[in-house]
């Protein structure tokens, strides 16, 4: 999860997909107009099961002059190694 966040901080889109789960990732990310300031990265749990994880956790950022944080729960899996990112619910 922390080498996802700082592969957004740092626009690392070859990361990022390469990071993401085969069956769910997109053909194309475009980072270069992202304008997003990312402040930081608060995991706030995490649970590994075998060759499952979910992590928790609190992103913040600034957009626009305007500071968000996004709340998520995202699901993990283990393949041949691996962790690959599958998807990730809002919280509130």
């Amino acid at each position: 999860m922390r080498s996802r966040y700082s592969a957004y901080v740092l626009q690392l889109e070859s990361y990022l997909l390469a990071t993401w789960h085969p069956d769910c990732r997109p053909a194309m990310l475009d980072l270069s107009q992202d304008r997003t300031q990312w402040l930081g990265l608060k995991v706030k749990h995490g649970l590994e099961t075998d060759d499952a994880a979910t992590v928790e956790f609190v992103a913040r950022y600034k957009l626009n002059g305007r500071a968000y944080q996004l709340h998520e729960v995202s699901r993990f899996v283990r393949e041949h190694g691996r962790w690959f990112y599958l998807d990730g619910k809002f919280q509130e």
